[in-house]
């Protein structure tokens, strides 16, 4: 599927957001401001924001100089990029400029650090009053860790997640960390939202008809969101299972904690994943796997039952799914209206004709690297459609238009340029 030339405005169309953020809790953050219309700067020192150098793999090519990793592209879109040194004085003064007609900032630096660089919270607000600040940290701003480095990985396992996910213990299982960086994701979305709520609260008795969004009626403030407390935050009923039984929980692979059968299963030829989540489908489930009996046994009558009898039931129906490929599975489970799914590997998983349906592969015009392929969006909106305008920049591909647009004329960008605080052209 290919990307609209001509997206219609989206939700937030009129909003200016300044990205000072690397990597993927920020840069996710922003792309979804972006996504949904927000014209999104992403500030990049010198070298660059270090995920383009995170391949393989890559697009492009070394001899060219377009070598860039996917890493990078998988976050990005939608986006201009000023390159900038911001440890020079005069780069420091354009970042000034530039918050100053912004609606939003979007930080990670460790704790303190955008105040050690001359933007502390009394500054943004002198530069601009209603400057949302959305700060990223590891840990949070205050507490014991507040000044220890936040990366996923570790988050995971400061958080619990780790020790949630994996095989069991008794059968060897260990701590597993999720396969993409969850919470990094986590800690996007939760900045995203916190921003939507930063701009929409203080507008709520404002007129729609007073302006564009973030230009009247909103109060600067600062948000801070942390991978930590986004990573405990998402633990949900794992976390609420801890509080009520005081007891930690432990590791059950692809099983639920709370529901039977509710996991994968091996087939002949593969595994199938199986959701029974009300007791109609219980009932249904065993008449599809010839198991009849069953749903008569009083053993296994109510969720709660198959809960504590887990250990007695859950080796009957893994018996009986060994014994056909999964293709027959899915259609016995389907066809009794039971919520079940082939295990898709990430290219199977786009190639399916549902994926394919609701456009999550699209392709965009890389302006080096040709037609990239991006995920698609994960939301739609009928009035004001969020859109993939453009794909992820070259570093300072933007950086002359961005420094005209906050009143720098011929002459101060040359300057700039010879003093080193902005690239050769």
């Amino acid at each position: 599927m290919a990307v609209s030339d001509r997206p219609g405005p989206g939700p937030l169309t009129g909003l200016r957001v300044v990205d000072l953020s690397t990597v993927l809790a920020g840069p996710f953050c922003t792309m979804l401001l972006g996504d949904l219309g927000a014209d999104i700067v992403k500030v990049e020192p010198p070298e660059g924001d270090a995920t383009r150098g995170w391949g393989p793999p890559w697009v492009g090519s070394v001899p060219e100089g377009t070598r860039t990793a996917a890493y990078y592209l998988s976050v990005n879109r939608n986006k201009r990029s000023l390159c900038l040194d911001l440890k020079q004085a005069a780069g420091r003064e354009v970042l000034a400029r530039l918050l100053g007609d912004a609606d939003v900032v979007v930080e990670n630096y460790r704790v303190g650090g955008f105040a050690r660089l001359g933007f502390p919270d009394d500054e943004l607000e002198r530069i601009n009053p209603r400057l949302i600040h959305l700060a990223i940290s590891g840990y949070g701003p205050t507490g014991p860790d507040r000044d220890r480095p936040g990366y996923d990985f570790i988050a995971q396992a400061v958080g619990g997640l780790m020790s949630i996910t994996g095989g069991p213990a008794e059968a060897g299982g260990g701590p597993t960390k999720v396969g993409v960086a969850i919470s990094d994701v986590a800690t996007g979305l939760f900045g995203a939202v916190s921003v939507l709520a930063a701009l929409v609260g203080p507008r709520r008795d404002v007129s729609a008809a007073a302006g564009g969004v973030g230009r009247d009626g909103v109060a600067g403030q600062r948000i801070d969101v942390s991978l930590l407390e986004s990573t405990l935050a998402i633990l949900v009923n794992q976390a609420q299972n801890a509080f009520v039984s005081g007891r930690a929980p432990g590791r059950r692979g692809n099983a639920h904690p709370n529901i039977v059968p509710y996991e994968t299963f091996e087939t002949v030829d593969g595994a199938i994943a199986v959701a029974v989540g009300s007791e109609r489908q219980w009932g249904r489930l065993c008449t599809a796997l010839g198991l009849p009996a069953l749903a008569d046994d009083p053993r296994f009558a109510t969720n709660g039952d198959r809960v504590e009898a887990r250990d007695e039931l859950v080796p009957t129906l893994a018996a009986r799914f060994a014994e056909r490929p999964t293709a027959d599975w899915l259609v016995a489970l389907d066809a009794a209206g039971i919520p079940c799914g082939p295990i898709n590997d990430i290219v199977d998983a786009y190639g399916s004709a549902q994926a394919k349906a609701r456009g999550m592969r699209v392709s965009v015009a890389h302006p080096v690297l040709g037609e990239i392929a991006q995920t698609g969006l994960a939301f739609t909106l009928s009035g004001t459609p969020a859109s993939i305008r453009s794909a992820p920049p070259l570093l300072g591909e933007h950086t002359d238009d961005i420094l005209i647009e906050v009143g720098l004329d011929a002459e101060a960008i040359a300057g700039l340029r010879a003093g080193g605080v902005i690239p050769p052209s």
